[in-house]
């Protein structure tokens, strides 16, 4: 049996599509090394044709590490460990900007699985920017003044209570979120744990200020930071097909829902794989 992957890069900094192997399946030692460093170079690989299960996809996200239960989005039946993202019109999407997940905790995810389940005629489509590029197309001056900044990252910017209120279970577990999630800092520049790339580590989703400049300079810098990650040119864009499956490394990536689909539905399944503490090394 060939047990090696293809691998089609889709872009020069970010993105390639994976063939010859089966999700659903439990992967051979071989075929899982090479998807994880083939997930470390291009930072978010994409498969078409892999119809998984909620538990295929929890034993497969499994490899990569502990899994995150998500404290707001509910899950699938099967278990606690897949969220379900069932947005149509009256529940419209609320990941319609630019974000790395689950930034406000200490240790954020190290990766993620998308499977896409139930898709609108068009649209829809996912796009992820590597903050990898976006760090190293800054100036040199620029690099050493991001260097040693922190930034501090709220549960409540992308979570606002508002959008919390249809129940009041949905309302009580908003508010126990907030209080186990409190604001807390990140390094502005992250430092990969495997290979000790540089990556800007902020997102419009979660990060509201940068510590230590004035809240002037916070908002400059933060405005321009969101915009320069999100350049074309650090981008790749997913037009997903039903069955299709993404992989991508939340430490050095962001990601865009676009919401142009209303009011038809879009179900997909998540699965988040805990990481470690982000630290910045020179």
């Amino acid at each position: 049996m060939n047990e090696r992957l293809k691998v089609t890069p889709l872009g020069p900094h970010i993105g390639a599509q994976v063939e010859n192997v089966s999700l659903a399946r439990p992967l051979g030692d071989s075929q899982f090394e090479q998807l994880y460093h083939a997930l470390l170079k291009h930072q978010v690989l994409f498969f078409r044709d892999q119809p998984i299960t909620p538990l295929q996809q929890r034993d497969l996200a499994g490899r990569f590490g502990d899994l995150h239960i998500h404290p707001v989005y509910p899950h699938a039946a099967e278990c606690k460990e897949i969220i379900v993202l069932d947005t149509h019109d009256n529940n419209p999407p609320d990941n319609d900007n630019w974000h790395t997940d689950v930034t406000f905790i200490q240790t954020p995810p190290l990766g993620a699985i998308l499977a896409a389940k139930k898709l609108p005629a068009t649209g829809g489509d996912t796009l992820w920017a590597s903050g990898i590029a976006a760090y190293e197309a800054l100036s040199e001056p620029f690099r050493h003044l991001l260097s040693g900044l922190q930034a501090e990252h709220d549960f409540t910017k992308s979570f606002q209570e508002y959008k919390h209120r249809q129940t009041p279970e949905d309302h009580q577990r908003w508010l126990l979120a907030k209080e186990k999630n409190p604001p807390l800092l990140h390094p502005v520049v992250r430092t990969h744990p495997v290979s000790g790339r540089q990556a800007l580590f902020v997102n419009e989703g979660f990060t509201t200020r940068i510590v230590d400049v004035t809240e002037k300079e916070s908002a400059a810098l933060l405005s321009f930071l969101f915009s320069h990650i999100t350049k074309p040119e650090f981008q790749v864009r997913w037009r997903w097909q039903e069955n299709d499956v993404a992989i991508w490394d939340n430490r050095v990536t962001q990601h865009y829902a676009n919401a142009d689909y209303l009011p038809q539905r879009r179900i997909m399944h998540r699965a988040t794989i805990l990481g470690d503490a982000p630290f910045y090394r020179e």
